[in-house]
């Protein structure tokens, strides 16, 4: 019992604690209130850290209180670093009359609570990571002047209970994500002088109301989507002093009205889409001391005046359609003119010597307009001229020395222009000078040594001149140069060694020249450089080991030179994302160590004698685009290690050695835009997987050992442009689904052995154009009349085939063709009329074809006629040859036998001892041939036998069908 009473008196004497704390006269109500508040709050950086219970809240941090200790009527925790959310516990504050939470990181929303604090008159939230809308409670707080909530991701439109704020003084509500329209309530803010709305998404028109607000001094939307036209009652509100709309999509004039902002400081319309001319009554601002009008749709001429405008120091009206040039007027001596951008404009004429009267100018801008004539002599009249723009104009003449006078200037910017001559040795005194581009005129002679004086010079661009002799010996004087363009001129001679004590050079353009030697030792000192280009020179020789040592090149080319040796030196910098070394006569092998530039996206080495295989290394490349090792003595097959390259955009490895079968990995490679391994020793099958690179543009397998058939799947490749698989050993017809490669304007199929007829559907590549080559295969049928729907076709082979039948009319359709070989084929018929042009030799091997350039038709008929006459002649000259011959040899044969017959009669007689004087006549008349004959032909050297016996003998031998005899009688037997 006793303990329940003893609890029960804790209990009371906590709660009178509570209750006596609470009603103290240090305030301890909100000192409670400011720890609930706390709570909310992370506070990395201990800046709350003294708010605690047994200390007066008067002495935390951030607090004010009122003169009577008991309230708080001031907060501020800006730039603390705090945390979390704003607590709704600050409507028990009802004294506050300012909270400053800004520059914090503070998420969540705006409390509506905060609508309680009636005595608030500032409310300072911006710079944070507020959310939501503004709470219509924020109308409540009718003693509010200042309300600061921008820079937040507060989105949401912008309420109309704004306007109940009667006292408010600054509304920032910029950098935020607003939407909608600005109220016309806002025009009930009498007391507003800073309107502040820029960098939202604000749209619709600027309210006719804002001319309420008679004290506005400062206006700012830029930034927004706001549209319509600038309202006129913008002209009541006298008291404003900047004005800044720009960056949005105002449209119509600049209105008139603004002449009565007499107070009017600061006017920005940049980037809207004003026209009309520029008001003449602008020249009532008298306190105006900026003005731009950049970026409109404005026209006419310039209509402002320097003699009214005495306050003006900024003038900015580029990026117009104004005319005409410069008021003769617009400049008084004592001018406080120090910006005219006049750029991008449509003015011309000559300089405008006007402007040589606005001597306190710093930076002159007349780019990009139609100016022309000369520069003139007293230029140096502006003495106080920092930058001086003229590019993209048409000066002509040469340069005048007096710019050596600008002793200020720190741009100079001549390029694109027609200045001829030589650069003035004056220069050489700008010792501010800075920037130089005199890039893309006529410019010649020799770089003057004295520009080596300009020791302020950091960019240097010459290109596109004809600059000539050497580069200056003492460039490395220059010691802060950064850039130096030297492309496209005719300069000639060695890199001189000094450029390698410019330290801090980063980007180097020596390409297109006439410069020669070899790279000098001292560019290891170039340790910034990250750019250099010396293509198309004669620069020759090993590349210095030491370049090795530039860790920070990014971009190598030194196409087109006689470099030669090992590429290693290059492979020293692992930041490098473009590597061109074509044309050159680099050898060995290709170092795995560019491997270790990961962000390489470009590879050019072909046109070399670099040899070996591959690095397998290379395969790592992830984000190599464009692969060219062409025109090489690289062997070996493509391993898979490649298959890494998935952004491949161009494969080019033509003209090399490289062997095995063209890997199916290509196909996975979907970026793939041109594939170029022509000039090889592949073999095996085209690979159907080449029909999954839906972006190939080039397909060029041409000269290597491929066969099978065309793979249907490279019907597929509907973005082709080029196909070229001519000079292998395909076989089979040609795949039908090649009417898919709409895009096709080149197709090249020559030298294979491919068969069947020509697809009818060829005819629907209406976008072929350069070549069609099926020539030097086994084609056969007719040429198909869709052929002459290729209306844009300039050269048609289809020589060297087994083509057949009549040349289709529809071919006269093909306008463009300008090559043109059916030779070599069985092609008959009429040639038509509109090829008559076209050689000889394009219908070659055609026999039966007839009309020009061949053989008339009736010509052709009058040939064939008489090669038929003529082969009946020689048939029936034949029949009375082969006849006659028969009937001599029967008549030979019976005088044969008769002489046979009669010889018998006549050795007959000379036995029984008649007939002797017939006997001595035949030894007379046969004797000498016999026995002639025996000398000749018996060469055992045996005497002829005359006795009556072998005479008999050689009487039976006489008979040249006695073919029984044996072979020793045939031996002994003299040959008549």
């Amino acid at each position: 019992m006793g303990n329940f009473h003893l609890s029960h008196l804790l209990l009371f004497l906590t709660t009178l604690g509570v209750v006596l704390a609470v009603s103290s006269p240090d305030g301890p109500s909100d000192s409670y209130w400011l720890l609930r508040i706390k709570s909310k709050f992370v506070d990395p950086f201990g800046v709350l850290e003294n708010w605690s219970e047994g200390t007066s809240i008067c002495t935390w941090n951030g607090v004010a209180c009122s003169n009577d200790q008991f309230h708080i009527v001031n907060l501020n925790l800006s730039s603390s670093g705090l945390e979390g959310s704003i607590s709704p516990e600050f409507a028990h504050l009802t004294s506050l009359r300012v909270i400053d939470l800004s520059d914090n990181f503070l998420n969540g929303t705006i409390p509506p609570a905060l609508g309680e604090l009636h005595n608030l008159e500032e409310l300072l939230l911006f710079s944070n990571f507020l959310t939501g809308e503004i709470p219509v409670e924020i109308g409540h707080l009718g003693k509010l002047q200042v309300l600061r909530i921008g820079a937040n991701m507060l989105t949401g439109q912008l309420i109309p209970e704004i306007g109940d704020l009667s006292e408010l003084r600054v509304l920032a509500l910029a950098y935020c994500q607003f939407s909608g329209k600005i109220p016309n309530e806002i025009g009930n803010l009498k007391h507003l002088k800073n309107l502040d709305l820029q960098q939202n998404s604000l749209t619709g028109p600027i309210p006719e109301s804002i001319g309420g607000c008679k004290n506005l001094q400062n206006f700012a939307a830029s930034n927004n989507r706001i549209r319509g036209q600038i309202p006129a009652s913008i002209g009541q509100l006298e008291s404003l002093e900047i004005l800044n709309l720009a960056n949005n999509s105002i449209s119509g004039s600049v209105p008139v009205e603004l002449r009565h902002l007499s107070n009017l400081k600061y006017l920005n319309l940049f980037g809207n889409d004003l026209e009309g001319e520029i008001p003449f009554e602008l020249n009532q601002l008298v306190q105006l001391e900026t003005l731009d009008l950049s970026n409109n749709n404005l026209s006419g001429i310039i209509s402002l005046l320097n003699t009214q405008l005495k306050n003006l120091q900024t003038v900015a009206l580029s990026g117009n359609f104004l005319t005409g040039s410069i008021p003769s007027n617009f400049c008084l001596h004592g001018s406080s003119l120090s910006l005219l951008i006049l750029a991008e404009n449509k003015l011309s004429g000559n300089f405008p010597l006007e402007l040589l009267n606005c001597t306190s100018l710093r930076q002159l801008d007349l780019s990009s307009n139609n100016f022309g004539g000369m520069l003139p002599r007293g230029i140096d009249r502006l003495q106080s001229l920092t930058d001086l723009l003229l590019n993209n104009n048409s000066f002509t003449g040469t340069i005048p020395p007096e710019i050596g006078n600008l002793t200020n200037l720190e741009d100079l910017y001549l390029f694109h222009n027609m200045l001829s001559g030589g650069i003035p040795v004056e220069i050489g005194k700008l010792q501010r000078l800075s920037e130089l581009y005199l890039y893309e005129n006529q410019l010649s002679g020799s770089i003057p040594v004295e520009l080596t004086n300009c020791s302020s010079l950091t960019s240097v661009d010459f290109f596109g001149n004809q600059f000539s002799g050497s580069i200056p010996v003492n460039i490395g004087r220059l010691k802060n140069l950064v850039v130096l363009q030297l492309r496209q001129n005719e300069l000639s001679g060695p890199i001189p060694p000094s450029l390698g004590y410019c330290s801090k050079l980063q980007k180097l353009a020596l390409a297109d020249n006439k410069l020669s030697g070899s790279i000098p030792p001292t560019f290891r000192f170039l340790s910034e450089l990250d750019l250099i280009t010396l293509y198309n020179n004669s620069f020759e020789g090993p590349l210095p080991e030491s370049l090795s040592l530039l860790k920070n090149l990014s971009i190598i080319n030194f196409s087109h030179n006689k470099f030669s040796g090992s590429i290693s030196p290059l492979a020293g910098s692992h930041s490098l994302t473009v590597l061109d070394l074509t044309n050159n006569s680099f050898s060995g092998p290709i170092p795995s160590e560019l491997a270790l530039s990961k962000n390489l996206t470009r590879l050019r080495l072909a046109n070399n004698f670099f040899t070996g295989e591959l690095p397998s290394e290379l395969g790592q490349l992830e984000d190599l685009r464009f692969l060219d090792l062409s025109f090489n003595n690289l062997t070996g097959d493509l391993v898979p290690a490649f298959s890494g390259l998935k952004n491949l955009g161009h494969f080019l490895l033509s003209s090399n050695q490289f062997s095995g079968r063209i890997p199916t990995w290509l196909g996975g490679i979907d970026g793939l835009g041109e594939l170029d391994l022509s000039f090889n020793n592949f073999t095996g099958t085209v690979p159907a997987e080449l029909g999954n690179c839906p972006r190939l543009l080039k397909l060029s397998l041409s000269s290597n050992k491929l066969s099978g058939t065309i793979p249907p799947e490279l019907g597929n490749l509907t973005s082709l442009n080029v196909l070229d698989l001519q000079s292998n050993n395909l076989s089979g017809s040609i795949p039908l689904t090649l009417q898919q490669c709409k895009k096709l304007y080149e197709l090249r199929l020559s030298e294979n052995n491919l068969s069947g007829s020509i697809p009818y559907e060829i005819g629907t590549l209406s976008e072929l154009q350069v070549i069609l080559d099926l020539s030097k295969n086994h084609l056969s049928g007719e040429i198909p009349s869709s052929l002459g729907n290729l209306v844009k076709l300039e050269r048609l082979n289809l020589s060297f085939n087994q083509l057949q039948g009549k040349i289709p009319p529809s071919l006269e359709k093909l306008s463009s063709l300008h090559r043109l070989n059916l030779s070599y084929n069985h092609f008959q018929g009429q040639i038509p009329s509109t090829f008559s042009g076209f050689p000889l030799s394009s219908f070659t091997g055609n026999n039966k074809l007839c009309g020009p350039p061949s053989l008339s038709c009736s010509e052709l008929k009058g040939q064939e006629t008489k090669r038929l006459s003529n082969a009946g002649v020689v048939g029936i000259t034949v029949a009375i040859v082969l006849t006659a011959t028969v009937i001599c040899m029967v008549l030979l044969y019976i005088m044969l036998r008769i002489w046979c017959n009669w010889r018998k009669v006549t050795i007959s007689c000379s036995e029984t001892g008649g007939f002797e004087k017939k006997k001595e006549e035949g030894n007379w008349v046969y004797g000498e041939e016999i026995k002639s004959g025996s000398k000749y032909w018996n060469v055992n050297n045996m005497s002829p036998v005359k006795s009556p016996c072998k005479e008999k003998q050689i009487s039976t031998g006489t008979c040249m069908f006695n073919l029984s005899k044996s072979s020793s009688d045939r031996s002994e037997r003299p040959l008549v």
